[in-house]
């Protein structure tokens, strides 16, 4: 959903459970999550949202001029890093009793390539079975410049900081390099077949383009 305050719109996902009352959260990527009771109206949403819109473009402001002057990553039990596109204490990902800052981004990283490898290798056989595909290798690697990659002999490549992103973004960079299986280059028979399988595709790729600098260590 979004709305418009102060010729700015502001845009926020929305998820219904059993609850009695509406939380609004925003992580450290700016992503603007709203949790409602189940038979919450879309028109009471935005109006709640409405009401704190001055409050939530400070606080985008605020994230925005982080990312431009991005601090120090803080090792220790109350740092926070992301997993799976949310936010966790870095107690909560690895253990941290006993270990030096440089232990601990060692251990960290180590889970991040783990985590990477069981969550490809468990999403990315449904994707061939779609596509009728079958890579020769797959592999999770560091890159600072690219999410995957597929060679033209059918070797496909995962960044491991994909762990930091939501699954449904996961699942895009899987989809997007098993197409390449069929087409290696951009064109629109690429597209189509991505589409095919993940017709909102724009939209995790928009999230690579405007978060992914703050998937990091």
């Amino acid at each position: 959903m979004k709305i418009e305050f102060e010729n700015h719109i502001i845009e926020f996902n929305v998820q219904y459970g059993n609850r009695k009352k509406l939380s609004l959260h925003i992580d450290l990527l700016g992503l603007i999550t709203v949790k409602v009771p189940k038979d919450t109206s879309e028109e009471m949403i935005k109006s709640a949202v409405g009401r704190h819109a001055k409050l939530i473009l400070e606080k985008l402001h605020i994230l925005a001029k982080a990312r431009e002057t991005p601090k120090p990553r803080e090792y220790q039990d109350e740092g926070k890093f992301l997993y799976l596109g949310k936010e966790y204490f870095l107690h909560e990902l690895i253990e941290t009793r006993g270990l030096n800052e440089e232990e601990l981004k060692k251990n960290l990283k180590k889970f991040y390539f783990s985590s990477c490898k069981k969550i490809v290798g468990e999403r990315i056989n449904g994707y061939q079975i779609q596509l009728r595909v079958k890579p020769k290798t797959v592999e999770v690697v560091e890159s600072r410049t690219k999410w995957g990659s597929c060679s033209s002999d059918k070797k496909i490549t995962f960044n491991y900081r994909l762990a930091m992103a939501p699954m449904e973004v996961i699942d895009y960079v899987i989809i997007h390099e098993l197409c390449h299986l069929i087409h290696m280059n951009h064109d629109r028979s690429f597209w189509r077949r991505v589409g095919s399988i993940m017709p909102d595709y724009k939209e995790k790729q928009e999230f690579l383009t405007r978060y992914g600098h703050a998937m990091t260590l």
